[in-house]
């Protein structure tokens, strides 16, 4: 695939500015971090410019200049394209940026995995879902910091099946973490004793009409509508299923929905369950979060995708000043350290990392339920949490990493 103009123009302004910034602050090392994500495309409300404010105020909050060095956060679409994607790492990599933050879209983060651990960053990620990031492609030099398909699939995907939504149809994502979630989804419903109905795979993230798919789906037979997408994508099938008055006959199941698509969709979403690892409005320390964050985000608030680039990037400030910026130019280094140390801040409190990188922290379902005023975002009400656990894949012995 060609990378376009626009892509090319992006890099080519990265590399001006790493190029004019200086190389120390004062006395300090000066390091830089990178924010690839989706400024413009299907999961630009999920992740996009809230995750880069996000990363930033890990930054503000940790405060580097304290423990003896500077950082710089970076910003970059990746237009949802491994090759785009690819060419804007390795141009910041080859600068000297330590990290690559957030990084939505399977197929995307498993390119940029793979690059992170060739030239030994850091992929700290915050966004893409395919368990193979941990799993079958597991790398030392990624982590996964709080959510995956495994862990939607058996917390949402469950709730479901045990509701009695045994019949399921999907409409996934053509490509790595649709294919997953589908997959995983359905294997689960098989053990209940389900089946599924029909399946449809459609292609990202090209795709804007859904009502073949959806037409597909009402003429199954099946009881749930099962949607392995997400962002803008999910919340565009929830509606069109309104349209159609899918939802008169069927259990409607996003597996994968953030909170500002719960928040566009108004009353349309208003019942249906969620599966998140964070939510504003959870706790004294979550609400302490966002509102240290609203001066960057206006009247946003952030979702576990834009929360977690927060997370991940105050877990690797940590890291850094526990073992100093020059130790910290080895991505797999840093990487084992964020697994050596316990972590803990607002959005998340406290967790840890896994051998094989993956993050763990309890996973919560909630329902929506409509805003105490019009537009509001207090829209979820807590259902069950399961603990951190119990939501994570099963370690393969192949990914158990140094941490250390």
């Amino acid at each position: 695939m060609a990378i376009s103009r626009r892509a090319l123009l992006g890099a080519a302004a990265t590399t001006t500015a790493l190029g004019m910034a200086p190389a120390r602050a004062g006395d300090r090392p000066l390091l830089r971090v990178g924010v690839l994500t989706d400024l413009s495309g299907t999961y630009h409300d999920a992740t996009g410019q809230v995750s880069v404010e996000c990363a930033r105020q890990a930054v503000t909050d940790f405060n580097p200049a304290a423990h003896g060095f500077d950082v710089e956060v970076l910003a970059a679409d990746h237009q949802n394209k491994p090759d785009v994607a690819a060419s804007l790492v390795r141009q910041w990599f080859d600068q000297g940026v330590l990290a690559a933050i957030d990084v939505p879209t399977s197929s995307v983060a498993l390119a940029v995995a793979q690059i992170a651990r060739e030239k030994d960053r850091a992929m700290l990620n915050a966004s893409a879902t395919s368990t193979a990031l941990t799993d079958t492609q597991c790398s030392p030099n990624t982590v996964v910091w709080s959510f995956d398909t495994y862990m939607l699939a058996q917390s949402q995907g469950g709730a479901t099946v045990r509701a009695g939504g045994k019949k399921w149809f999907f409409i996934t994502a053509d490509y790595a973490f649709g294919h997953i979630l589908e997959e995983q989804t359905a294997d689960l419903v098989l053990k209940a004793g389900g089946e599924v109905k029909g399946r449809v795979r459609y292609p990202f993230p090209d795709t804007t009409d859904f009502s073949a798919y959806l037409q597909q789906a009402q003429a199954s037979g099946a009881d749930v509508l099962g949607l392995a997408n997400a962002g803008l994508d999910s919340a565009t099938c929830v509606k069109q299923a309104h349209e159609f008055g899918l939802n008169t006959t069927m259990r409607i199941c996003p597996l994968l929905i953030f909170l500002p698509d719960i928040h566009a969709l108004g009353s349309i979403a208003v019942g249906l369950n969620v599966t998140e690892t964070f939510y504003w409005d959870l706790n004294d320390r979550t609400r302490r979060f966002t509102k240290r964050l609203a001066a960057r985000v206006a009247d946003k608030r952030p979702d576990q995708a834009q929360a977690s680039s927060y997370g991940i990037t105050l877990h690797w400030l940590k890291a850094v000043a526990a073992m100093g910026p020059e130790a910290a130019k080895s991505g797999r280094a840093v990487v084992a350290r964020m697994k050596a140390m316990p972590t803990d801040d607002d959005a998340f409190g406290p967790g840890r990392i896994r051998a094989d990188g993956r993050g763990e922290f309890p996973t919560y379902l909630f329902a929506v339920k409509p805003p105490s005023t019009p537009g509001g975002w207090d829209l979820y009400r807590l259902v069950s949490m399961t603990p951190a656990a119990q939501a994570v894949h099963p370690l393969n012995p192949k990914c158990t990493f140094s941490t250390t």
